[in-house]
């Protein structure tokens, strides 16, 4: 397991990282959301040694890691940083063989993995002649280049069609299938739910929450129903019923009372609206990540957003 303890990073008087502590349990894809100068990207770089955090300690396996074991991540950036005239097969090659790998199972290893990113066909073009999302996922095969006991990967859906989102979903579940702790950023919050086990979301550089995707959906949802009727407002005057607000074409309600007693209160605001009318849709409201992600997150200045 990866384990980040108590990280802390300031820049000038921007404090990018404050006090984060999350782990990154191995058998899970675990996303790190939030949104733009959150803080995300200063994570992950003290994660990797790439910054030097005023305070804290990341470990794995409870071994704090230091730059020998770090040499052992694969790291993949938002920013592209490939050669643009290298070409891809070499490139690839040459990142496994500083990671060890001899010079004929580095070029194999380019091979397979380009290969198993759909990039076979271009093995022998310069980076700057692949479109942007063949970029990314040649990105992404740097990544994997080393055969990392770790993957860090910063936005790697970007650019990418539905097709290579399966493929490079596919992928990493192998990696994570083999005990390899992932953690990935995105802004893509579909994907993030579609693909994650496990998320932590981040705002203002502290962490918000942290859990599996089914703990946090399940949180979220609280003692909430929807329902599609008729106008609604009496919905507020039922007893136990403390919000009622309209939500694509439905009225989402919120209910007050002990969790024992909820579903009472729910069944009396249907039965309610039988009275009144025809009922189209009535259930326990089931929040979706970008609905948790609203609630979770704190609106900030955007001056203190720059610079995460």
């Amino acid at each position: 397991m990866l384990e980040v303890t108590h990280l802390t990073r300031t820049f000038g008087a921007i404090r990018a990282a404050d006090d984060i502590s999350f782990q990154v349990p191995r058998g899970a894809i675990t996303g790190f959301i939030g949104g733009n100068g959150a803080g995300k990207t200063t994570t992950m770089r003290m994660i990797l040694g790439v910054l030097h955090p005023d305070s804290g300690q990341v470990s794995l396996d409870g071994r704090p890691v230091t730059r020998e074991l770090s040499r052992h991540f694969g790291y993949m950036p938002e920013e592209r940083g490939l050669y643009p005239k290298m070409r891809v097969a070499e490139q690839i090659a040459y990142l496994a063989a500083l990671h060890g790998f001899s010079q004929a199972a580095a070029a194999n290893r380019a091979e397979t993995l380009l290969k198993s990113l759909g990039l076979g066909q271009r093995l022998a073009d310069p980076v700057e002649k692949l479109s942007l999302g063949n970029q990314q996922r040649a990105q992404i095969a740097a990544a994997l280049a080393g055969d990392p006991d770790v993957l860090v990967l910063d936005e790697p859906f970007s650019g990418l069609d539905p097709m290579a989102v399966d493929t490079v979903g596919e992928i990493l579940r192998d990696y994570v299938g083999r005990g390899v702790p992932l953690i990935f950023s995105s802004h893509q919050l579909d994907l993030v739910e579609r693909l994650c086990d496990h998320l932590v979301i981040i705002a203002g550089g502290r962490i918000r929450t942290t859990g599996s995707r089914a703990e946090l959906l399940h949180a979220h949802a609280g003692q909430r129903w929807e329902i599609e009727c008729g106008p609604a407002a009496w919905i507020a005057d039922v007893p136990g019923v403390s919000a009622v607000e309209p939500f694509n074409g439905r009225h989402r309600f919120a209910v007050t009372a002990p969790e024992g007693e909820a579903a009472a209160v729910a069944q009396e605001v249907l039965r309610q609206a039988l009275g009144r009318g025809p009922v189209a849709a009535f259930a326990p409201w089931q929040p979706n990540l970008v609905e948790v992600f609203r609630e979770v997150i704190v609106d900030e200045p955007q001056d203190k957003q720059e610079n995460r």
